[in-house]
């Protein structure tokens, strides 16, 4: 029996709400503590502002990919129901149709009208949804699993900086807030990078280029608020 092979599709579901959410945990609450340590309050407010930071951006990420990912549940939905209609009142129609999609990626259409017809005895409706409106499994909407992945992954990462926020030395915090977080988000991003079959380089490159780019701009603006107040 051969092995089972590997597909990275699989992943979907939950990497890209897992990735997103904890870059925005990492980034946002670094940038944060760089921000908020960069204007010199006292050090109690830096440790506020970074819990307030991971409480409010990970219930932010939970609802935003709740809404969101409802949305596109919503649509497959709709989708579904109106082939389903579409099947029970023409179902010669909808085998033209499917028939014509398998002829059109290359089958005679005597033997594209057979695996239409097998495939509707089977099961009609999946059939219509895979290759007429390009539904997969793998990759359908789950609006609950998006929203508490990227909640937890967003926390995930927001809790190195709200640590160092609290137990990392006052005179410094800004650097090391800046480099512990690099060096995390090229670790994050090389994972995310081969979990999705990517180059684990380029993966870990382009989220520590944005995460520096938010970090030292938030500095920039800290201090300069800082320096005003």
């Amino acid at each position: 029996m051969p092995p089972a092979e590997r597909h990275y599709t699989k992943h979907i579901g939950w990497l890209r709400a897992s990735v997103l959410g904890a870059n925005d945990g990492l980034i946002s609450t670094s940038s944060l503590v760089v921000g908020v340590a960069a204007a010199n309050p006292a050090p109690g407010a830096v440790l506020v502002a970074a819990l307030a930071g991971l409480v409010a951006g990970a219930l932010s990420m939970a609802a935003g990919e709740y809404v969101s990912v409802s949305s596109q549940s919503d649509t497959e939905r709709a989708d579904l129901d109106r082939e389903r209609g579409e099947l029970a009142a023409s179902p010669e129609a909808e085998h033209r149709e499917l028939t014509a999609i398998y002829v059109g990626r290359g089958l005679t259409p005597t033997l594209a009208a057979q695996v239409a017809e097998q495939l509707a005895a089977h099961d009609a409706l999946e059939a219509h949804a895979h290759d007429e409106l390009g539904l997969n499994p793998a990759t359908r909407a789950r609006p609950l699993q998006a929203a508490l992945s990227s909640a937890a992954a967003f926390a995930l990462g927001a809790t190195p900086p709200v640590l160092m926020a609290g137990l990392g030395p006052a005179a410094h915090l800004g650097a090391v807030v800046i480099g512990t977080s690099l060096v995390l988000l090229a670790v994050l991003g090389a994972a995310a990078g081969r979990l999705g079959g990517a180059s684990a380089a380029i993966g870990a490159l382009r989220v520590t280029f944005w995460g520096a780019v938010a970090m030292g701009v938030t500095a920039v603006v800290g201090r300069a608020f800082g320096a005003v107040g």
